[in-house]
Formats: C-alpha cells, sequence, structure tokens
C-alpha cells in the first residue's frame, strides 16, 4: 500500500484476498487519498460481497482471474482512459440486482443534469460507448466525452461503472427487458 502511495501510479490492480489487509479496505483507503488512483479488483472468487463491496468501496473495475488475459489489458487501458470496465461474467448479475432494487427518485439528478446529459446516461446504462451514443443521438463523439464528463462531475462519480449504477438506483436507466 505505501508503494502506491509513494509512486502514484494512474492503476492499481488489487487481488481481493491479500495478507495483512484484505482488497477492500485497501480500496477503501486509496479512495480517500487526494487524487486517488484508477483501482481494478482482481478476483479468483464470484461473490456478490466482493464484487458490489470493491464497487462501492471504490474501485472503478472487476475482474475475476479466470478472465482471458487480454481482458485484463482491456481493463487496464480503459481505467486509464479514466473508463470502468466489469467483468462479463458478472455483468449480468450486476445488472439484474440493480434493475431489481426499487428506483429511488431521480428528481436531484434531473435537477442537476441538462436534457442532453440525463440522454447520455440512459444510453451509458444501455452499455453504449461513445461512438454508439454519438450516433444514436447524432452528435459528435467529442461532444459526448464532454457529457459524460460533465455528468460525472455534477453527481460526484469518479468513472461510467458508476454512472450507471447511478442510472439504476435511481430509476433512470431502462429496464433490463426494455434494453
Amino acid at each position: 500500500m505505501h508503494q502506491v502511495l509513494w509512486r502514484r501510479p494512474d492503476v492499481v490492480v488489487l487481488d481481493l484476498r491479500m495478507p495483512y489487509v484484505d482488497g477492500i479496505s485497501a480500496i477503501r483507503q486509496l479512495a480517500d487519498v487526494e487524487a486517488p488512483p484508477r483501482m481494478l479488483a482482481l478476483t479468483t472468487f464470484d461473490t456478490d460481497e466482493y464484487l458490489f463491496g470493491a464497487l462501492q468501496a471504490g474501485a472503478s473495475g472487476f475482474l475475476l482471474k479466470d478472465s482471458d488475459p487480454e481482458l485484463l489489458l482491456e481493463a487496464v487501458r480503459a481505467l486509464h482512459r479514466g473508463h470502468g470496465l466489469v467483468d462479463p461474467q458478472v455483468t449480468t448479475r450486476l445488472i439484474h440486482r440493480f434493475a431489481r432494487l426499487s428506483p429511488a427518485s431521480a428528481t436531484s439528478a434531473q435537477q442537476r443534469l441538462t436534457t442532453r446529459e440525463l440522454e447520455v446516461l440512459r444510453h451509458l446504462a444501455r452499455g453504449l460507448s461513445n461512438a454508439d451514443i454519438a450516433e444514436a443521438l447524432t452528435i459528435e463523439e467529442g461532444t459526448v466525452k464532454t457529457h459524460v464528463a460533465n455528468l460525472l462531475r455534477k453527481l460526484g462519480l469518479p468513472t461510467r461503472v458508476h454512472a450507471v449504477i447511478y442510472a439504476y438506483e435511481h430509476g433512470l436507466a431502462p429496464r433490463y427487458s426494455d434494453t
């Protein structure tokens, strides 16, 4: 942990089962530092406790150790670019869990976000890339990036993954069967 604080990497890959401190606690501690690194949780154990615990603690990504090695590289690159990535093996479970939740009031989000930012957020929740969102909304990809950055800032969220979770928690995303 002290190496991360000393070297200040952009991305940290953390095993959730480590000696001395568990990975979720380490993520929580690193999330509290000034300019925290993007954190990728890596584990052998496909449990809700690890998946939701890591994301709630501040991880920007979550992978299982049996994933394709190319996915690990893709995840590190995505986190470095400021995006999030969740292992496809657990994505459906993540979506179903948040789709089952009773939606909280979206009023505060609707007051903070412009109409276009809400549209972008809804498309993010459907899993669309910036290019796909740009095509769907007939705008430039750079404009989508600006909207994503603005909505993340306004909602106080670190990554796109957290924006998707937010959208589901607040009833701003289409139900799973609607996508």
